[in-house]
């Protein structure tokens, strides 16, 4: 089978020119562009960690090498420098696609989650920072597995559990932080076997489990810095360590440390910082020095004692000495004084004594010189501050003596100055008061003398000089010190009055000017101390009152004003505040203590104001009585403008109550007279308004069972009536009703010698009135007893003789005994008798009486109809067993005394 030849189509040969030189730029581009790949992994890198803001510069456009974040070697990407770039997003895996990526540093970003075993692919990986994230959970057991790490900073994290001992076995390991983090189980001994490195940080770990220093450590013979600060450390340094010849920072401050501090320490001759402070270190500092090359020294707050080492005096290169807070003692080396560098010097709290080296700042740029609680005598070294650079001088609680060096005054740099506890004395020199920079003055409990000047450092915040003899007034410059927070110039011999310029200090928090002899009133103005929440001014010459304006100081916590001669009273505003101390006493104060302080906490507050006192004592002050006025408070003319006011107020007051009260009377009666009913028998000079106006209780003469008897005058002549007011207030039944009809009708129309006149009748639905003609005698019963009845012997006779049953004819007088008229005379006899029974019961009602007297004398009632009452009466005149009987027979109806009686 043959075969078909292949046939490829003719192309003209411009054509195949052109198509070669169409393709060949880009084969020249594709071989001078390297990075190209690189790029599209960073631009891709970049997306995944969320596009930030600072990898603008990140583009298609340019080579990576040339971005600020990117090194290249060779044309290839080996170090990304991601340093604090906001990256909030977890590490990608595409960042190992680098295979060149030697170096990343991704700290001081927000990257979460635990740590990227993504990076395990980072073959060529070197350098790793992953400091400063939120990265947690344990570093991963097989972090070994990046075997090329040279460099590894892991701190400021939150990982957790044990330090792997896989770390161990990152044989080219140079550098190891693992500092700050949660770490709570141990770190491995086998970081001993990690022979190249140089550098361990594991400070600041204090959840470790409680450890000592692993003697394996000693094997780290490269080992240059050793910072193992605040890890939990327990035990004594290892003599292992003498090994660590290469040692240049030795750092093993603020753990639990115990024992001596070997001698060959200070052997190490590359060692140039010692720091060992804050343990429980003890016993002496090795007398031997070799270290010469030490910069800094820091075996401060531990337990040693003995004498600071002469050898210190040979370290040229010193420049911070810190000793305080031990229980060093003796001399200090004056060959302290000679060292060229030193900067710092500080054996506060320890028991040196001796002089202080005199040359002390002379030979250096002194900066920083406390050496208080000791027990230094003599005077301050000359030339501390000849160096132009001293920003303190702390020496209290010493023994120093003598006149503050002058040169002090002259030293712009300085911060702070404390002298106070000392036996110093003469003036301070006085371009000390406004040193530029001054911060804190503090001079207390020396001898110094001399008075304040109007200028202060601008910046003084606190100023301390109790206890001294400064004198004088405190200066109205005062008010310049506007940043001062605490003024403490207890017991001076200052004098004059406190400056109303102090008050404007809005900053301040604390004054005492106790014990001085301070004198005129408190200024009154409004208080400019917001922050103020300590005052004291006891035992001075202070008058006057107590401004209300300190009542309002908002922070205001101690507050004593005691022996003084304040006067007045404590103003409420006082009381307001939340004090915890208050101590008013051994003033003139008088008036009553605000409420808020009459409790037991304030007990001793005010002893020996003897006019002081309280409402309702719970401290130990007299009672406040109810009436109590203080005249300090309101003035004479204030108190009788008052009373003036109240007085007329109060007549106001009645005269308005009298009037409505008289209205209402008026309106009253005009509503009762409406209900009134008059019936007259006779023609009348007088009205029933009259009468009814009249029944006061002044004008009552008589009262009994059937109601009361009124005596009132009808005219000015001297005229009277007398009215009966009967069933006040009862409505009548129809009985009785009747019965005051007939009794009216009979009275009204009778016409005899012997029975009283029946003016007319007054009558409403609750009350009947009876007007009769007064008689001046009264009533027969009183003619017959008197007010005693005991002395009426007459009627007790008549009475005595009627009841014998002895003939009546013969009490009658033979003069008067008329056969005509017998029965008549014995009828009016036996009525007599019946009137003036002692038993009220026994008495008969008016009705009967008139009945009766109708009936015995009828020429006095000719062309009167008689009507069945009249005939009613005659059982009345029966025999003497009625009479006896009659009592038991009849309701008791009239008064024991009743003036209708006296027609009898």
């Amino acid at each position: 089978m043959s075969k078909l030849p292949l046939s490829f189509p003719q192309m003209p040969l411009p054509f195949l020119i052109l198509l070669l030189l169409i393709s060949l730029p880009f084969q020249v581009i594709s071989q001078n562009d390297p990075t190209a790949e690189e790029r599209t992994i960073l631009l891709k890198l970049k997306q995944q960690l969320g596009n930030p803001l600072s990898l603008q510069s990140w583009n298609s456009t340019s080579s990576p090498c040339n971005w600020p974040e990117i090194f290249c070697t060779g044309n290839s990407v080996t170090e990304i420098l991601l340093r604090s770039k906001n990256i909030t997003q977890k590490i990608p895996a595409t960042i190992c696609d680098l295979k060149n990526l030697t170096t990343l540093d991704l700290g001081d970003n927000f990257i979460p989650g635990e740590f990227p075993r993504e990076l395990y692919n980072c073959t060529k990986l070197q350098v790793l920072d992953l400091s400063s994230n939120y990265f947690v959970g344990p570093i991963p057991d097989d972090i070994d597995r990046i075997s090329g790490l040279r460099f590894i900073d892991f701190g400021a994290n939150n990982f957790s559990g044990d330090i792997p001992p896989a770390i161990g076995r990152l044989s080219e390991l140079q550098v190891l932080y693992l500092y700050q983090n949660e770490f709570n189980g141990t770190f491995p001994k086998e970081i001993g076997d990690l022979s190249n490195l140089q550098v361990l940080g594991l400070a600041y770990n204090d959840k470790f489990l409680p450890a000592k220093i692993p003697v394996e450590f000693g094997k780290l013979k490269n080992l240059k810095t050793l910072w193992l600060t605040e890890a939990n450390l327990i035990g004594e340094i290892p003599d292992s360590f003498n090994n660590i010849s290469s040692l240049e920072i030795l750092d093993l401050s603020r753990n639990h440390l115990e024992g001596k501090i070997p001698s060959w320490v200070f052997k190490f001759k590359n060692l140039t910082k010692l720091y060992l402070f804050y343990n429980k270190l003890s016993d002496e500092i090795p007398e031997t020095v070799e270290t010469l090359n030490l910069v800094e020294i820091d075996l401060s707050m531990n337990n040693l004692t003995g004498s600071v080492p002469e050898d210190f005096g040979k370290l040229q290169n010193l420049q911070l000495l810190n000793l305080f807070s031990n229980q060093l003692s003796g001399e200090l080396p004056a060959s302290i004084g000679l060292i060229p560098n030193l900067k710092g010097f500080r054996v506060f709290y320890n028991n040196l004594n001796g002089i202080l080296p005199p040359e002390l700042g002379l030979h250096s740029k002194l900066e920083a010189f406390e050496v208080s609680g000791n027990q230094f005598s003599g005077q301050l070294p000359e030339n501390l501050c000849a160096g132009g650079v001293l920003r303190g001088v702390v020496v209290f609680k010493n023994n120093l003596s003598g006149e503050v060096p002058k040169s002090l005054g002259n030293c712009p740099t300085l911060l702070t100055v404390q002298l106070y506890n000392n036996r110093f004395s003469g003036e301070i020199p006085s371009g000390m008061w406004t040193t530029i920079n001054l911060s804190s003055l503090m001079i207390s409990n020396n001898t110094f003398s001399g008075e304040l000047p109007s200028k202060m450092a601008w910046n003084l915040t606190r100023l301390e000089i109790s206890d001294n003899q400064f004198s004088g007034q405190i200066p109205v410059g005062v008010a310049s010190w506007k940043n001062l927070i605490v003024f403490k110039a207890s017991n001076n011999l200052f004098s004059g009055k406190i400056p109303v310029e102090l008050t404007s200090l809005s900053r301040l928090t604390t004054l005492l000017l106790d014990r001085n002899q301070l004198s005129h009133e408190l200024p009154s103005e409004k208080l400019l101390w917001k922050s103020l929440d300590t005052l004291n001014l006891s035992r001075n010459g202070i008058s006057g009152g107590i401004p209300k304006a300190i009542g309002l100081l908002p922070d205001l916590l101690y507050l004593d004003l005691s022996w003084n001669q304040l006067s007045g009273e404590i103003p409420p505003e006082i009381g307001k505040l939340r004090l915890t101390v208050l101590n008013l006493s051994s003033n003139k104060l008088s008036g009553i203590i605000p409420d808020g302080f009459n409790n037991l906490a304030y007990e001793d507050s005010f002893l020996n104001n003897s006019r002081l006192c309280v409402i309702n004592p719970v401290i130990d002050l007299p009672k406040c009585y109810t009436g109590y006025t203080n005249s300090n408070r309101f003035s004479t003319k204030h108190l009788v403008l008052i009373l003036a006011l109240a007085v007329v107020v109060v007549l106001v007051a009645v005269l308005l109550v009298l009037f409505v009260v008289r209205d209402f009377l008026k309106k009253k009666l005009k509503r009762d007279l409406e209900t009134w009913k008059l019936t007259s028998f006779h023609k009348l000079d007088f009205s029933e308004l009259h009468i009814l106006s009249s029944m006061i209780e002044s004008n009552l003469i008589g009262s009994g069972g059937s109601g009361q008897v009124y005596r009132i005058a009808i005219n000015r002549s001297g005229e009277f009536v007398a009215v009966k007011r009967i069933w006040n207030n009862k409505r009548l039944d129809h009985k009785l009703e009747k019965e005051f009809i007939a009794e009216v009708d009979v009275l009204g129309t009778i016409r005899h010698a012997n029975i009283i006149k029946l003016w007319c009748c007054i009558s409403s639905e609750n009350s009947k009135l009876l007007v009769y003609e007064y008689m001046e005698n009264q009533s027969l019963d009183r003619w017959l007893h008197g007010r005693n009845r005991r002395t009426a012997t007459g009627s007790k006779w008549s009475w005595q003789h009627y009841a014998y049953e002895k003939p009546i004819a013969d009490d009658f007088d033979e003069e008067i005994k008329d056969p005509r008229y017998m029965e008549e005379m014995t009828t009016v006899y036996k009525l007599g008798l019946m009137c003036t029974s002692t038993s009220p019961t026994t008495r008969p009602s008016m009705k009967e009486v008139l009945q009766i007297l109708r009936r015995c004398c009828p020429e006095e009632n000719i062309g009167v109809k008689k009507t069945a009452s009249e005939l009613a009466a005659a059982p009345l005149l029966g025999s003497n067993a009625y009479l006896h009987g009659y009592s038991h027979s009849r309701m008791v109806r009239e008064a024991n005394d009743s003036p209708l009686c006296n027609v009898c």
